[in-house]
């Protein structure tokens, strides 16, 4: 039988992965991007870092909130 802080690591868990993936690809799209016009790296860059914190803000948010399912 899986318990309730069980089912709350493995959510715990989904949503950092989900993140991992999820950055990574907004990572490899920019370089991508820049590769295709360097003239345009410091637009492609700040648009990066707000999409990565957006997305980190909201596997923190499922994080948390898992956390808090479990307690």
């Amino acid at each position: 039988m899986t318990t309730l802080p069980g089912i709350a690591a493995i959510g715990a868990g989904l949503a950092v992965l989900g993140a991992g993936i999820g950055i990574g690809r907004i990572g490899a799209s920019a370089l991508e991007a820049i590769a295709r016009q360097p003239e345009a790296a410091g637009k492609i860059q700040t648009v990066m870092i707000i999409a990565a914190a957006l997305v980190e803000g909201a596997a923190l948010f499922a994080v948390v909130v898992s956390l808090l399912v479990a307690g």
